[in-house]
Formats: C-alpha cells, sequence, structure tokens
C-alpha cells in the first residue's frame, strides 16, 4: 500500500514538474500568435545577409543574401515586406517575408544610407550620398517617382508628422533642407552644426533638432519659418535622439558623457542630466514614455529607466557590445513582452524578457551583426 502511495505522489510530482517546464518554455511565445501568424526578427550581419530569428521557438530558421554595407532596415506596416538599404550596392531592396525571397531592388544612386516611410505606406524615400539627390520611391510598383537635388552629401531624410515636408540631413555641407513633400523641390536651406547625421521633429511638424555624432551641441531648426533658432551644448558627443511621443522632452544618449540628457522642446534647455553605466550608445522608449531601456555598448548591459521618477534599474548582461535595440512587437498592436538586443561583438541575439528584465537566451546569427527589423505576419 505504501507503494501505491509513493507511485501517485511521484507521478504526480513529474506531472506537475511536466506542466512547469511547458510553461517556461512557452512563456515568452506572445499570447496574440495564432498557427497562421508568424513574428520574426531579422538581423543583418558583415556577410551582407539577413539571418531570420523564428521569435516563438526563438531559433535560427532561415539567412538570406540582401547585398553589401546594410545601413538600414524597416518594416513595412501593412505589407509582408522587409525594406532595406545596400550602401555599398547602392540600392534599396525588399524582402517578402511570407517567402523569405528577395522581390525588388531598386537601383538609387552611390551611397544610399537610410530610409523613411510615409504615413500611408506607399512611398518610401531615401537619398543617395554620393550624388546629392532625394528619391521618392513608390512602394506598390517598387518604382521610383521622382529626384530632387540635395544639399552635399545627404544622410538622412525624413518626412515630418503632418506629411507635407521632408527633412534632408546634409552632412558635408552642414545643412538641413526642406523639401516639398509633394514635388520634392527644395524650399529653404538651414546652416546647422558641422556634419550633421540624424534629425527628430517634433509632432507638430513645428521645431527639428539635428544632430551630429562628431560635435557635442545640437542644432533647433523653427521648421515654419526656416530658421535656426540656437544651438544647444550637450554634455558630449551624441550617438542617439529619441522623441516623447507627446513631444514635450527630447532624449539625447551620450557615450563619452556616460549620460542620458533630457531637453525640454518647448523651452529648447537641458533639463535633467542622467549617469548610465560606462559608454550608453543606443536606446528604446515605451509608447507610454514612462520606460526607456538604454544599450552600454561598453559593458554590455542593458539598463531600464524609470523616465517619470527619472530612476535607472539594475543592469541586464546581454552580450559583447550591444547595438541596435527593439520591442518583439509593435506598441500599437499589442504589449510588447520581450525585448531583443543585437550584440556587435560577440555576434547573437539576446532576448529579454520584459516582466522580469531578465535574459532568456542569446541566439548567434553571425559575424558583426548590426541592424535589426521585427515583423509580424
Amino acid at each position: 500500500m505504501p507503494h501505491r502511495k509513493n507511485f501517485r505522489v511521484y507521478f504526480l510530482l513529474t506531472l506537475l514538474l511536466v506542466f512547469a517546464l511547458v510553461i517556461l518554455l512557452r512563456e515568452h511565445r506572445p499570447s496574440i500568435l495564432r498557427p497562421d501568424l508568424h513574428l520574426n526578427a531579422y538581423v543583418s550581419t558583415s556577410d551582407g545577409s539577413l539571418t531570420v530569428v523564428d521569435l516563438a521557438s526563438l531559433r535560427v530558421i532561415n539567412k538570406i543574401p540582401v547585398g553589401p554595407a546594410i545601413s538600414d532596415l524597416r518594416e513595412h506596416a501593412k505589407r509582408p515586406e522587409i525594406w532595406g538599404v545596400s550602401s555599398a550596392g547602392g540600392y534599396v531592396f525588399v524582402l517578402n517575408t511570407r517567402t523569405s525571397q528577395l522581390i525588388a531592388k531598386i537601383s538609387v544612386g552611390p551611397g544610399p544610407l537610410s530610409l523613411d516611410f510615409s504615413a500611408t505606406g506607399n512611398r518610401v524615400y531615401t537619398t543617395s550620398s554620393g550624388s546629392d539627390q532625394l528619391i521618392a520611391i513608390d512602394t506598390a510598383s517598387r518604382s521610383i517617382l521622382g529626384r530632387a537635388r540635395t544639399g552635399s552629401e545627404p544622410v538622412q531624410a525624413r518626412i515630418t508628422p503632418d506629411q507635407r515636408t521632408i527633412l534632408v540631413v546634409n552632412r558635408r555641407s552642414s545643412s538641413l533642407t526642406i523639401h516639398d513633400a509633394a514635388t520634392l523641390q527644395p524650399r529653404i536651406v538651414v546652416e546647422v552644426i558641422p556634419q550633421p547625421d540624424e534629425v527628430a521633429i517634433v509632432p507638430d511638424s513645428s521645431i527639428a533638432f539635428v544632430m551630429s555624432r562628431s560635435q557635442s551641441r545640437l542644432s533647433v531648426v523653427d521648421l515654419r519659418r526656416g530658421v535656426l533658432l540656437t544651438n544647444l551644448q550637450l554634455a558630449g558627443r551624441p550617438t542617439q535622439m529619441l522623441m516623447k511621443p507627446d513631444g514635450g522632452e527630447l532624449y539625447v544618449i551620450s557615450p563619452e558623457a556616460h549620460v542620458l540628457e533630457v531637453i525640454n522642446t518647448w523651452t529648447h534647455e537641458v533639463g535633467d542630466t542622467m549617469l548610465i553605466g560606462s559608454a550608453p550608445a543606443s536606446a528604446i522608449l515605451t509608447e507610454d514614455a514612462s520606460e526607456m531601456y538604454v544599450a552600454d555598448r561598453a559593458a554590455g548591459w542593458v539598463f531600464p529607466v524609470d523616465i517619470f521618477n527619472r530612476r535607472i534599474g539594475k543592469p541586464i548582461n546581454v552580450g559583447a557590445a550591444p547595438n541596435a535595440i527593439r520591442f518583439e512587437l509593435p506598441q500599437s498592436v499589442a504589449k510588447p513582452t520581450m525585448l531583443l538586443v543585437v550584440n556587435e561583438s560577440s555576434g547573437d541575439l539576446a532576448v529579454l524578457r520584459l516582466r522580469t528584465d531578465s535574459l532568456i537566451t542569446l541566439i548567434p546569427v553571425g559575424s558583426t551583426p548590426q541592424r535589426l527589423a521585427v515583423k509580424l505576419f
């Protein structure tokens, strides 16, 4: 009789352990996924390929050659497509995520570096830094709609939230050109800080902030009048800007100063400054702007930051030289449960559980990964 009771106890314990293991293995799986839905991460590597990671099973499922020197990756919001840029190849490419096939290579000229979609997704904008041109592409036909002259060495094109204007950052001529979105023609040229790299725009399309990774200053441009308002002094040279969704604050990351600086977009003044790690280089902000995750490239950590209370959480060890950072789901679709971090030196993708701010796993993806896109389809 005691043996029978022991057997039942062992059986129940084994059953509980199996259930617990299943729960642990499936805890990372997004609840919105159905059998006909897929959620993949696409990571660029130095051999000109995209490594495809299934985020339900957390494993590599494909490797797709797309072209040399991949400088940008973007998800099309309404199609099962990933769009990217081969700066060395001089083209924009389109990947069909359902078939994992490269379906287009659109030649745009030497040195394209980045992409930006219109709000409807029917157009995408890029630049040719080698031919000083702004290019508009029809996303349905994948044909070039028009070209326009820019300043010298355009490195980024961004459409304003009101969809009326395209801003082009010109590195060599140290200028911001303001173009008409309908015709692409330049309206105004504004001189900004030397060697600008990136622009951030407030939601009402009235003000733009222009940063340079070689300067510890930030240019503030009035877009309605087309004039430079001021050059803000920063604690150090920045690597990234993040605009708060309501436009009230701009967050600037500086590795050399080890800080996250908060800029008031109404007064154009630097407010709070938070010391974060050894070399904070990239970050991502939640949709409600309550929390930010900052990757420390030197230490191999990710720091959770409470934006409301200006508090920095415990670091999470993720890998060597973390760079690109994304949530696994668009925040417009569902609340994310995982954070994805590309580790450039260790060649892997770190997957973090947001509920506990802990590392789930590291997935090898290839040599020197840099860019990251995530697509639900």
